[in-house]
């Protein structure tokens, strides 16, 4: 199993909305590196959910569905990029702030500080256990 991080801003898709609706289609990423992430997600992989922008928080736990299939957003670039499946799995007792993660020498190395504006990013397992023991 990997782990990884999925960040959205709560305004356009939030962890809420993970939640009413029971899974999503995660699609709209067009970034070359986000997309070869995507297309490494297995399902039973364990996915943060990372608010951006405005609480800049991790929130919860998504579990990947179903693995990259074609984007059917991508209108005129049809089989370039890539969605998977999350369903939500567990929410954090308490969000795990970026503020949080910056300050704590064992998540130096982490792809949300090292390449901020990535949407989509693998962790290791370390990483995810402390998250998850931030976060719980």
């Amino acid at each position: 199993m990997q782990h990884w991080l999925v960040k959205s801003e709560p305004e356009t898709y939030s962890w809420a909305d993970l939640v009413k609706d029971g899974r999503t289609m995660w699609d709209g990423v067009r970034n070359y590196q986000a997309r070869n992430n995507m297309q490494q997600m297995q399902p039973g992989d364990l996915v943060l959910f990372y608010h951006s922008v405005s609480e800049k928080a991790i929130v919860g736990i998504a579990k990947v569905d179903k693995a990259a299939y074609p984007d059917p957003t991508a209108k005129d670039d049809k089989g370039k990029w890539v969605v998977v499946d999350l369903v939500p799995f567990r929410d954090f007792k308490e969000p795990v702030t970026l503020e949080q993660i910056k300050k704590d020498e064992r998540l130096q190395d982490i792809a949300l500080l090292r390449q901020s504006r990535l949407s989509v990013m693998p962790l290791k397992a370390e990483e995810f256990d402390i998250l998850l023991a931030l976060g719980n």
